[in-house]
C-alpha cells in the first residue's frame, strides 16, 4: 500500500455495526462483560479504546511500525520513553531541540538520577568522544527546532550498532509524509502529533512507534499505568487529520521553498535557516532522507536585536503570532521568548538562536499572499 492510500485506509475498516465509513468516537469509560473476564477485548479505557485502537494502527503504518502507542501530548509520549531508563543512564540529545523537550529532561529527570548531554552532532564523530559505557539513549530531532540542522538518522544508527543504546527520533518536524526513520534503523519515533499530524490546530496529541517488542511493551505498559492517554474526540481528530497529510505537507513544503527563496534575497534579513538550500550544511543529507525539505523557516535580521524581531512579529497579518506549528494556516514565532523560553539564553545563544530569530510555520494559503505579508512587516523594521 503506497503512502497517499495508507493516510486513508490503513488500518481503518468500516464500523461493523453500522457501516460508518469514519471510525466512530467511542466515547465511554467502561465496557460491559459477559462474564468477569469475559468482554470484547476491552475492558476499561485507559487500557484500551476502539477509537484509539484504530488511530494506533494508523500511525504505525505510516512510519513503517509494528506498534504505535498514542498519548495525551507529544511531551506524555517523551515522558513514557524516557521513564524506561533507570537513575546513572545517560542520554546524548541534540543541543538544539524545542524546549519543553530541553525541560522535561532537564527539570524533571533530572533530578532522578538520568545524565543528560546536550550536542551538536549532525557531525557524528562528536558521538565518540560522548558515549560511555552508561549511555542508553540517543535522543535526535531532525529537522531540528528551530535552527533547522539535519542529523544523518542512519549514521548514528550505524555507529551505535550493537552497543546497547536506543535511538529515538522526533520526527515531528519532517512527519511521516517526509522521512521514516525507522527505516533507517531508529528504534523508536515520536512525534507531536498536535501538529502536521492532526494538522489544524485544534488538538493535543502525542505518539510513540516503534519496531522493537521489548520497547513496545513497555511503552504500552507505561501508558496503562501512568494513564496520560488521549480521550477518543482526540484520537478521532488526528484520524480525520491524517487523511489529508500528504496534500498539505506537500503544499506547505512548496510554500516554504517559495518563502526561504524569498528571504534569503530580502535586504532586511541576513540569515535563512532552511534544509532546501544547497549551501545548508545538512542539505545532503536531507536529500537522502527526506522526500522534501519541510514547511519550517527560520532566519534572523540585520537588525540584530529583539525590538526589531518584535515589530515583523507583531505586524504580520496571514502569519498569525502563535505557538506550534504544522497547521493549515500560517504561523510566526518567537523561539527565544516562547517555544524555547525554558532554555537559558546562554543555551540558545551557543546553538545560533538568538534573540533577533524568527521561526514560521508555513501553512498551505496563497503563496502571494504570504510573501506580501512578510515583505510589508519587514519594511517595519
Amino acid at each position: 500500500m503506497k503512502f497517499n492510500t495508507k493516510v486513508i485506509h490503513a488500518g481503518i475498516e468500516p464500523d461493523p455495526s453500522t457501516g460508518a465509513i469514519m471510525t466512530p468516537i467511542f466515547q465511554t469509560s467502561t465496557y460491559v462483560q459477559a462474564a468477569p473476564g469475559v468482554h470484547k477485548g476491552y475492558e476499561y479505557a485507559r487500557t484500551q479504546n476502539p477509537t484509539r485502537s484504530v488511530l494506533e494502527k494508523n500511525l504505525a503504518a505510516l512510519e513503517n511500525g509494528k506498534e504505535a502507542i498514542c498519548f495525551a501530548s507529544g511531551l506524555a509520549a517523551m515522558d513514557s520513553i524516557l521513564k524506561t531508563l533507570h537513575p546513572g543512564d545517560e542520554v546524548i540529545a541534540t543541543d538544539d531541540l524545542y524546549g519543553g523537550s530541553y525541560r522535561l529532561m532537564t527539570k524533571v529527570f533530572g533530578k532522578y538520577g538520568i545524565q543528560f548531554q546536550f550536542a551538536g552532532i549532525s557531525d557524528i564523530n562528536k558521538l565518540s568522544a560522548l558515549i560511555t559505557d552508561k549511555t542508553r539513549m540517543i535522543w535526535v530531532e531532525t529537522p531540528t527546532n528551530p535552527m533547522l540542522n539535519i542529523i544523518d538518522i542512519q549514521a548514528v544508527c550505524d555507529f551505535v550498532k550493537d552497543r546497547n543504546i536506543t535511538v529515538v527520533v522526533d520526527n515531528t518536524f519532517a512527519s511521516p509524509y517526509l522521512q521514516n526513520p525507522l527505516d533507517l534503523g531508529a528504534d523508536v519515533v515520536i512525534h507531536s502529533a498536535t501538529k502536521y499530524l492532526g494538522g489544524h490546530s485544534d488538538v493535543i496529541h502525542g505518539v510513540v512507534i516503534t519496531n522493537n517488542d521489548d520497547i513496545a511493551s513497555q511503552i504500552r505498559f507505561i501508558q496503562n499505568a501512568a494513564g496520560a492517554v488521549p480521550g477518543p474526540q482526540d484520537c478521532f481528530l488526528i484520524l480525520r487529520g491524517i487523511k489529508t497529510l500528504h496534500i498539505r505537507v506537500e503544499r506547505a513544503c512548496e510554500n516554504a521553498a517559495k518563502i526561504a527563496s524569498f528571504l534569503a534575497d530580502h535586504p532586511k534579513v541576513s540569515k535563512v535557516y532552511y534544509p532546501g538550500f544547497a549551501n545548508h550544511p545538512g542539505h545532503e543529507v536531507a536529500k537522502k532522507q527526506m522526500k522534501m525539505y519541510g514547511g519550517m523557516v527560520s532566519f534572523d535580521l540585520v537588525a540584530n536585536n529583539e525590538e526589531s524581531a518584535r515589530t515583523v512579529l507583531s505586524n504580520t497579518h496571514y502569519f498569525s503570532l502563535a505557538e506550534s506549528l504544522g497547521g493549515v494556516e500560517s504561523l510566526i514565532g518567537h523561539p527565544a521568548s516562547m517555544t524555547h523560553a525554558s532554555i537559558p539564553r546562554a543555551e540558545r545563544l551557543k546553538v545560533g538562536l538568538t534573540d533577533s530569530l524568527i521561526r514560521l510555520s508555513v501553512g498551505i494559503e496563497d503563496i502571494d499572499d504570504l510573501i506580501a505579508d512578510l515583505d510589508q512587516a519587514l519594511h517595519l523594521v
